[in-house]
């Protein structure tokens, strides 16, 4: 592809992943150009100048390098699983070009480092009962070298393993969704806007859908609810659980939960939902929580409120820094690929 073409198809790219129509790019622009100008351009039929490419950088929040970035590698397939279907069109459409666009400067960096992980699955058997999972829990954390203490940063664990989590903007329906893309390279996609403890168990339920092969009898409803279970078995083992609470009981106390939440990272509502998974307290008594919540914002907000520390993805962004602080790639290089600007990169480049 030359400049031209790539230019073309860079601006499409970036449209899409803003979630933009053409009309509402020209809106953004304030009107200065013309829908049909935008289609040529994304057409390869006519050339923008400089001032015009500045502008649509900021609007559709790309450097300008990004717009001139040649393609490394080509986006097959990135499949979505069917009962995430409450993504509109445009928002799916959305989702896949981050993937796509985070994916290849994702690969370039690693290549540039020599420090790709290849993703493989522990499992081979097919899933279709809860004990099958919570022993799958427990030979994952020995496997992983994970003990049975709470896992300080959930993220950081799956990238160390060849996952990739990319954390976008997104409305509040939206939890998090997973993707084998080209069939080759493992995605998690989480929402930002999200507290830490959604975040953890979210990206061990997603973690699920990639590892495991689950048998034709088990229905979509099934296979979330055994990936809930999964997520809540990683965050805490049942065995952990049990020796934490003691006896069963009729009531537990908000300082007992809020002192697991504070060691597991995993929610008030996870662990009390947990507690009535294992027997712990009745069906009836998880019902009165969960009328309560409805019924008293105060207690609500109490039993919803994030205390464990905040994570996010690193790993790229700190391939990037070793890559530049090692003379691997330019300042300019970096810029590209962190999406940011020569100046904001050479402002975070401290060496010590």
């Amino acid at each position: 592809m030359n400049n031209s073409e790539i230019f073309a198809a860079r601006l499409k790219n970036a449209r899409v992943m803003k979630g933009f129509s053409m009309d509402e790019l020209v809106s953004k622009l304030g009107n200065t150009i013309s829908k049909m100008t935008i289609s040529k351009y994304e057409k390869c039929q006519l050339a923008p100048n400089s001032s015009i490419i500045i502008s649509l950088a900021k609007t559709l929040n790309q450097p300008v390098d990004y717009f001139f970035r040649p393609f490394t590698m080509k986006i097959d397939s990135i499949r979505f699983r069917k009962l995430k279907s409450r993504l509109s069109a445009k928002d799916e459409k959305s989702i896949k070009e981050n993937i796509a666009d985070l994916i290849e400067r994702y690969i370039n960096i690693e290549e540039v480092c020599t420090a790709s992980v290849k993703f493989e699955s522990p499992f081979d058997d097919e899933i279709f009962s809860f004990e099958q999972i919570k022993k799958s829990a427990i030979l994952l954390r020995k496997k992983w070298n994970i003990g049975t203490d709470g896992i300080v940063n959930v993220i950081d664990l799956l990238e160390e393993h060849g996952i990739k989590v990319l954390e976008i903007e997104a409305p509040e329906s939206f939890d998090g969704l997973s993707s084998l893309v080209n069939n080759l390279y493992p995605v998690i996609v989480l929402n930002k806007n999200f507290q830490s403890e959604r975040k953890r168990f979210t990206v061990l339920h997603e973690l699920s859908h990639l590892i495991f092969s689950f048998a034709k009898s088990v229905n979509e409803n099934e296979e979330e609810k055994l990936c809930n279970l999964f997520a809540s078995e990683m965050l805490i083992l049942e065995s952990v659980f049990k020796k934490l609470f003691g006896e069963s009981r009729h009531d537990i106390s908000y300082q007992e939960l809020k002192s697991i939440q504070m060691q597991y990272g995993i929610s008030c509502d996870a662990l009390m939902y947990k507690a009535k998974s294992c027997g712990y307290i009745s069906e009836q008594r998880y019902k009165t929580y969960c009328i309560q919540k409805n019924r008293n914002r105060e207690f609500k907000n109490l039993v919803e409120k994030s205390i464990y520390p905040e994570e996010e993805s690193t790993r790229f962004t700190r391939l990037v820094y070793n890559a530049l602080s090692n003379e691997l790639i330019t300042v300019s290089k970096a810029a590209s690929l962190l999406h940011q600007s020569v100046e904001q990169v050479r402002e975070d480049l401290v060496l010590v």
